[in-house]
């Protein structure tokens, strides 16, 4: 994958290339009033400058840096078509073991493989044990959405915002999670979602948020999921943003610019529509 540009709400545009990503939306020249482009990196992209802990890099060392970006590259593939196909278990349809969908290093769309639809289906044996754990199905309240920080300048895009009942307290508990096909959980990924949620709550009533990460198709337990919660971190992500300031100085922002990207749309997809959630989620009877 050189570049994927995808039309993810309103004319905003994400870019992501192989080691950077970022959130394009149409404004207007304050000098000029002409017609431009606000670019803000992404969430993901910032906290990669984050320290990954002694954990990572040991992992790193065993498994050698050309192998190690071989499984990031098919992780991120993975990931793609697992994320899709949570979107449509969201939207109401129904996922097939064929079921193909388009990743940004396939000339077309591919299918579902064993291991990926197992994260498919992990997804909804969570979700089932969240309705006999608690008598309710999670709230969705929204899917895949991107959230961005005027003042910070960043953006990001949220897997998941719901919902879920906590029988302890009688209450309904506000929810932003994050999907991950890997094994691993790294520090980094638990600041992604102090990002998200200062993010959200420049537009959205602020109100008590817990957040999570969800690990799907998760091979060392009988589940084959594993839902783990994080603390707010967001100084921490602050920080990430700082080091990811001094690192790249505006250089990578350049050469997107001098690259005409935009005349060079390699794949676009409109994933905004979202009118109305189903509330009946067609997730096959998942407490049973």
């Amino acid at each position: 994958m050189k570049k994927e540009i995808r039309t993810v709400k309103d004319q905003i545009l994400q870019i992501t290339t192989i080691d950077e990503r970022w959130y394009a939306r149409p404004t207007n020249d304050p000098a000029t009033g002409l017609p431009t482009y606000q670019y803000v990196p992404s969430v993901t992209y910032i906290t990669s400058f984050y320290p990954k802990g002694v954990a990572f890099y040991k992992w790193l060392a065993n498994t050698g840096w050309n192998e190690a970006e071989a499984l990031k590259n098919a992780g991120g593939d993975r990931g793609t078509k697992v994320h899709q196909a949570l979107l449509e278990l969201l939207d109401g349809k129904m996922v097939a073991m064929g079921a193909s969908y388009v990743t940004g290093s396939t000339a077309g769309p591919a299918e579902l493989s064993i291991e990926e639809y197992s994260g498919v289906m992990a997804f909804v044996a969570w979700w089932g044990s969240v309705i006999k754990e608690t008598g309710f199905a999670p709230r969705v309240l929204n899917r895949e959405f991107v959230v961005w920080h005027d003042a910070e300048g960043y953006a990001g895009t949220i897997d998941l915002l719901c919902e879920i009942y906590n029988p302890a307290t009688k209450a309904w508990e506000l929810w932003i999670m994050d999907f991950k096909t890997g094994q691993y959980v790294w520090p980094d990924m638990e600041c992604q979602l102090s990002g998200y949620k200062a993010a959200f709550f420049t537009t959205a009533l602020r109100r008590e948020c817990r957040l999570a990460i969800l690990q799907l198709g998760y091979q060392r337990n009988k589940a084959s999921w594993k839902f783990t919660e994080v603390t707010d971190q967001y100084d921490l992500f602050l920080a990430a943003k700082r080091i990811w300031a001094k690192e790249t100085e505006g250089e990578k922002l350049l050469r997107l610019r001098n690259e005409g990207f935009l005349n060079d749309q390699k794949s676009t997809k409109d994933v905004s529509a979202y009118d109305a959630l189903k509330p009946n989620l067609n997730l096959y009877n998942a407490a049973s």
